[in-house]
């Protein structure tokens, strides 16, 4: 079936040095680009990371420092696959959590703005998870080994539901849940409010270090500070915006702490 498309939609791929958004870097890219017409053109580039490739990553991609020492840089190229993206939605595999965060943090290492909330973002993979053997039956065999019996009737749900939940924390109790920047988020353990942090897409930054509480006010994610507004942190706590601001944090994710900052000051 061909795409019904309004704009073009740009399928990408990076491949690069590491998992940490802040700190890892591209060493390939590689883009398909439908036209609403439904021509394809491509884009293709390795690229000079600046930094060592770690070997454990070269493992993966096969990509290694003598293939891309005389590589142009991403800094180089910014202003071309920018050009490139213009108008485009953009689609991949799992790429909301992974290469647009690190995507969009080398455009503003390279000073390009690059904004991705005005595009629409297809993810293959959230279509895989949601179609394929994602069902409560799915679920109970997997987990308990055992076949659903009346399923869709709601008591045998609700029975099978229980004993799944009580598998998965068999089977994870003790585990931390990471994020795409290998930050532990969570952790599955047999405590609801544990399992409550779990649910639903509540994030403010692509690095998920701000969230929306249930007011919908931004709140810390981590730290010391975890749960409390950033507005009232930042106005009782002057130089904690400094510190975050030159720490080893994304981009993007100093690039909202600013945003939150200059609302807190024009709501004052």
């Amino acid at each position: 079936m061909e795409l019904n498309l309004k704009n073009p939609l740009a399928f990408f791929d990076l491949e690069t040095t590491g998992i940490n958004i802040a700190q890892d870097r591209i060493v390939e890219l590689a883009i398909l680009k439908v036209m609403p017409n439904g021509e394809v053109v491509k884009m293709h580039h390795l690229v000079n990371p600046t930094i060592p490739i770690p070997e454990e990553s070269a493992m993966i991609h096969g990509i290694r420092d003598e293939d891309v020492k005389d590589k142009p840089t991403f800094k180089t190229l910014a202003k071309s696959i920018a050009k490139f993206l213009e108008g485009a939605d953009l689609a991949g595999f799992n790429h909301v959590r992974f290469d647009i965060p690190l995507l969009v943090e080398e455009f503003l290492r390279a000073g390009v703005d690059f904004e991705v909330g005005n595009r629409k973002l297809v993810d293959a993979q959230k279509i895989f998870f949601m179609m394929e053997k994602r069902t409560l039956s799915a679920a109970y065999q997997f987990y308990c080994n055992k076949e659903l019996e009346g399923a869709h009737g709601a008591m045998a749900d609700t029975e099978a539901t229980y004993e799944v939940l009580k598998a998965q924390l068999d089977k994870y109790n003790g585990q931390s849940v990471e994020d795409i920047g290998g930050n532990v988020i969570a952790k599955i353990e047999n405590d609801m409010a544990s399992l409550h942090q779990l649910v639903g897409s509540n994030m403010v930054d692509l690095g998920g270090r701000f969230v929306f509480n249930d007011q919908g006010v931004e709140v810390f994610n981590f730290g010391k500070h975890k749960g409390k507004p950033v507005t009232d942190v930042l106005e009782k706590e002057r130089g904690y915006y400094d510190w975050m601001m030159q720490g080893d944090f994304p981009l993007d994710t100093k690039r909202k702490l600013t945003q939150i900052k200059l609302k807190g000051f024009k709501m004052g």
